[in-house]
């Protein structure tokens, strides 16, 4: 089912935390010290308030809203940072909730460096999931997790639809279990990215990979993103998201290059 509406406290703790504090601070000092300051010029009222002023409670109201608030997203993001970091395979990954889903998709791209906004106009039934923005770009994201079921060119119509809608640039559709023929025909030539399972597996990887060169560990990049033998520091960055790259082969010249470990979603080669 759907999601319905937001509330304030749910619109303010999908921003950052810190933004709610700051909220929180410049409302009360706005609430508790602004208004009375407003009708200070009135002299009658600016006693009044000298010795008690109303809106003091409801400035305290205001600011712990946004602390509620603030720990909500704090707590949110170290969930969704530890849903990225502890996924081990596609198993690991159909296992989560669809909600979950979402966030380790939107989580996977905002380490890539895209600002990521979630909608709240999907639900278990799909829909608008994801919003990323990079460069200017506007990009929508449809998260299914369906493993034994592939998308079909209906759903990838539909949203592809909602394009020019949205006034946006391209659509990607995340899906575990990955797509009809029929839709990978439908795709093909137009701004849409599908990324099937392995592909979205080679986004966690990478962005876990590059987060344990972050925190100074060892990075070991696993075979199965086709990078057995390489040495960490040999592995160039892509030169579009920036993820470390991996060694591939061209099929018909069988020269060797680099290229994004993310591909289709991102064609970077070297």
């Amino acid at each position: 089912m759907g999601r319905g509406r937001r509330g304030f406290i749910d619109n303010l703790a999908a921003l950052p935390w810190p933004v709610g504090l700051c909220a929180g601070g410049v409302g009360y000092l706005a609430i508790a010290h602004g208004i009375p300051l407003l009708f200070a010029h009135n002299s009658a009222m600016g006693g009044a308030f000298r010795d008690f002023n109303p809106f003091l409670p409801l400035a305290w109201v205001f600011l712990g809203l946004c602390v509620i608030a603030a720990s909500m997203s704090f707590f949110r993001a170290r969930h969704t940072r530890r849903l990225l970091d502890t996924r081990t395979g596609l198993d690991s990954m159909a296992a989560l909730g669809w909600r979950d889903f979402e966030r380790l998709v939107g989580e996977a791209f905002r380490r890539r460096g895209y600002a990521v906004e979630e909608t709240g106009l999907g639900g278990a039934d799909g829909g608008i999931d994801l919003v990323l923005r990079r460069e200017g770009r506007r990009i929508l994201v449809q998260c299914k997790q369906w493993r034994r079921e592939r998308v079909p060119v209906s759903v990838v119509r539909e949203i592809y639809g909602l394009l020019a809608h949205h006034r946006a640039d391209e659509v990607r559709i995340a899906a575990l279990g990955g797509f009809t023929p029929d839709a990978a025909r439908f795709a093909a030539g137009k701004p849409i990215a599908l990324i099937d399972g392995p592909t979205l597996l080679a986004m966690v990887r990478a962005v876990q990979w590059m987060g344990s060169v972050a925190e100074g560990m060892q990075a070991k990049v696993e075979p199965v993103l086709g990078t057995e033998g390489l040495q960490d520091s040999s592995v160039p960055p892509c030169p579009h998201c920036n993820t470390p790259m991996v060694r591939r082969n061209n099929r018909r010249t069988g020269e060797g290059f680099w290229g994004c470990p993310a591909f289709p979603v991102c064609r970077g080669t070297r």
